[in-house]
């Protein structure tokens, strides 16, 4: 009898001995062989804080590390453009001034006949005259431009749980660049977030590291986060309307916008509407431009605001009886603006413009209105909104179910509490 209680005592160690053994085994998969599987299927996201302002920075950038070793360098966000590049020192023919030296390109230069060059010139007659290298040029909308070959390096990226990712992604090596309009400021390049797969965010799409969905959340205090991921919203929280299928380089609304102002229409229907975080301020149309300053100027007048021509900040300034200090002190005097988007046959869906999201105080303490006219400056009949408009707002691109949302929400709060999260580990 005793013989038998020693066996199974002996049997019992033994099987706890290989369950133990097997739960640390399993364990470790899941930390180590499981790494990339854990992090395709599960929520999670890229996170970047953002810095800059509206004004009187009038940008928004982003700090990346990049190459091996890595290097930071700040990269202005675009919405409106799909690729990434650096001022690169191949040696550089023109460059602009920049926060940093000049990136130094890898070895790892991309062929023309790679996917990602046929991409980036899918509407264009690119010949391949080097077959060993892509050659690019962007012109953007305010006449800046860059010149340059794609090459492959490795970007240090911070997922929302702490841990680190080091993808090697394609970008350009910029050794040519004319200075646009509204470059007013040093910048080591831009960061491409368009619906193209030669963006940053559809190439960490395509190797699993993300869900297809970028977002960001601008403080109109200065800085925000910007995310690729769908692990910081509620879904069921945000409003959502359809992306348009037509007009793919671009996040645009699918149905044309129509205009409010102070809760009313304005009889201005169907316009062209593109979400854009590479402009600081919001562009409308010419007609619905003339419209909303007529409206603006007629809801004025007998109120103690006097338009300014002595101010040059933007187009439109108006002084009170003494300097304004903050945006909370004036806009009692002006009304909300809004598009309406239509996200089915009855339903619509309202992206409001409060004042905050369409004025500014000037160095001058005059209230300036942060609305352009869009087509004087060539944009014809597009309607794009831009960084000022979405303040305070989190707004979000969801390529997978094609779809732009937004939800209002504190970004400086937002932005504080991720920073920590990412940075705690």
């Amino acid at each position: 009898m005793e013989k038998m209680n020693v066996l199974f005592m002996i049997l019992l160690m033994v099987m706890f001995l290989v369950l133990g053994f097997s739960s640390a085994v399993d364990f470790r998969w899941r930390k180590t062989a499981g790494f990339s599987d854990r992090f395709t299927r599960a929520a999670s996201s890229v996170i970047f804080p953002v810095h800059g302002n509206v004004y009187p920075l009038g940008y928004y950038n982003v700090t990346i590390n990049i190459g091996q070793p890595p290097r930071p360098y700040y990269l202005d966000l675009d919405t409106g453009s799909d690729l990434t590049w650096l001022q690169c020192d191949a040696p550089c023919v023109r460059c602009l001034e920049a926060p940093h030296p000049l990136y130094q390109p890898s070895n790892d230069l991309i062929p023309c006949n790679d996917p990602l060059c046929k991409a980036l010139h899918l509407n264009s007659n690119q010949r391949c005259e080097t077959p060993e290298q892509c050659d690019y040029e962007v012109e953007y909308a305010d006449g800046g431009s860059s010149l340059g070959v794609l090459v492959r390096d490795v970007f240090s990226l911070n997922y929302t749980k702490g841990l680190r990712l080091t993808p090697r992604l394609a970008l350009g090596c910029g050794y040519d660049q004319i200075p646009g309009a509204s470059s007013h400021h040093p910048l080591d390049g831009v960061l491409g977030l368009g619906r193209g797969k030669v963006s940053i965010l559809s190439q960490l799409h395509s190797q699993g590291y993300v869900k297809n969905v970028i977002g960001h959340c601008l403080s109109s205090l200065g800085g925000g986060i910007l995310f690729f991921g769908n692990d910081l919203y509620d879904s069921s929280r945000v409003s959502w309307t359809p992306m348009s299928r037509e007009y793919s380089k671009h996040y645009s609304p699918a149905m044309g916008g129509e205009l409010l102002f102070g809760g009313r229409t304005t009889g201005l229907k169907n316009l062209l509407t593109v979400f854009d975080s590479g402009s600081s301020y919001t562009y409308f149309n010419s007609k619905a431009y003339q419209a909303v300053t007529y409206l603006l100027k007629r809801e004025l007048s007998g109120k103690p605001l006097k338009e300014t021509r002595d101010d040059h900040t933007l187009p439109l300034c108006w002084q009170g009886r003494r300097p304004f200090m903050s945006i909370e002190e004036v806009k009692k005097y002006f009304k909300p603006l809004a598009l309406s988007f239509k996200t089915g046959w009855r339903s619509k869906t309202l992206f409001e413009i409060p004042p905050e999201a369409y004025l500014i105080i000037s160095m001058k303490g005059n209230v300036c209105l942060g609305i352009l006219n869009g087509t004087e400056i060539g944009l014809q009949n597009l309607n794009l909104i831009g960084d000022i408009s979405m303040q305070d707002q989190m707004i979000i691109y969801d390529n997978e179910k094609q779809s732009i949302g937004w939800i209002p929400m504190d970004c400086d709060e937002l932005a504080s509490l991720k920073a920590a999260q990412v940075y705690e580990y």
